[in-house]
């Protein structure tokens, strides 16, 4: 009888093993099911449900294993596109700090951070994924965007000559003119300018910047052409009018220079009231 009672207990263990792995097996079938359906949820937009469901997968793991962090990862962007910025910028910053190495949560973060307006951990974190070896030329743009709003002048031209290189457009051409122009290089900004209307005759923003650096130039003549034409892509463009009507004022032509300052100003160009003052007012 004694001798029959360690098997009994062996049987039992073992069935009681048995019973742990078809419980696991259980287990790890609901959290692929939960996945699935919620990465179903994201790709049809259904931000949230999806991130309720990789919650359910989250608790259920409670990422004992490394693997189970793409859930984290999946969840963070389920927040980002939900506009839930907090919890996205909490659940990729814990991602990251589990796989530092990886590029693509540093954009995401970059990404998250760009929505709060923080331009310095932008800089941080897409210095970092270019340096993992994410060298798409729209990353290093958006950087040499960053290094220009921070005045960091020389290194905003050299990403924005490399971006340059894979997809030229109005708005690079525009930006490489605004950097040229604020370390002397008025000739290139010019040039620049120019290359972008050539690549969009539509992009006003090249026209009135053209305008504006004119201005500044005191070659009046030359403002009035590109404020001209920014005019003839967008008539009630404000900033074409200002420098239209500083164009025209110096110019002596001062009827309709004080026409478009009045214009100018009723839209909101605060920078009109001076020359409306010193132009077009009669002294009290």
């Amino acid at each position: 009888m004694s001798a029959t009672k360690p098997r009994q207990a062996h049987k039992i263990i073992g069935l009681l093993a048995v019973v742990f792995s078809c419980t696991v097996a259980q287990a790890q079938d609901q959290r692929a099911q939960w996945e699935s359906q919620a990465d179903t949820l994201l790709n049809h937009q259904d931000f949230l449900g999806a991130a309720a469901l990789y919650t359910k997968v989250i608790e259920a793991s409670q990422l004992k294993e490394k693997e189970d962090y793409k859930i984290l990862y999946k969840r963070a962007l389920s927040y980002y596109s939900a506009e839930d910025l907090d919890r996205a910028l909490a659940d990729v910053t814990r991602y990251i700090n589990e796989f530092p190495e990886n590029p693509k949560p540093r954009i995401l973060r970059a990404l998250i951070y760009r929505h709060k307006e923080d331009i310095d951990n932008q800089l941080i974190d897409l210095q970092k994924a270019i340096e993992l070896g994410n060298t798409n030329p729209q990353l290093v743009y958006w950087r040499g965007s960053l290094l220009l709003s921070k005045n960091e002048f020389e290194n905003a031209i050299t990403d924005f000559l490399f971006s340059k290189k894979f997809n030229d457009d109005a708005e690079v051409e525009t930006n490489l003119a605004l950097a040229y122009r604020s370390i002397g290089k008025a000739d290139s900004a010019l040039i620049c300018l120019n290359n972008a209307i050539v690549l969009d005759v539509n992009f006003v923003t090249a026209y009135v910047y053209a305008s504006a650096f004119c201005v500044e130039d005191e070659n009046y003549g030359l403002a009035l052409k590109y404020a001209n034409l920014a005019l003839r892509v967008d008539s009630n463009n404000s900033a074409a009018l200002l420098y239209k009507g500083m164009a025209l004022v110096q110019s002596k032509k001062m009827d309709e220079g004080c026409r478009c300052l009045r214009k100018a100003f009723d839209a909101g160009e605060d920078d009109a009231e001076d020359y409306l003052k010193e132009f077009c007012f009669d002294a009290d």
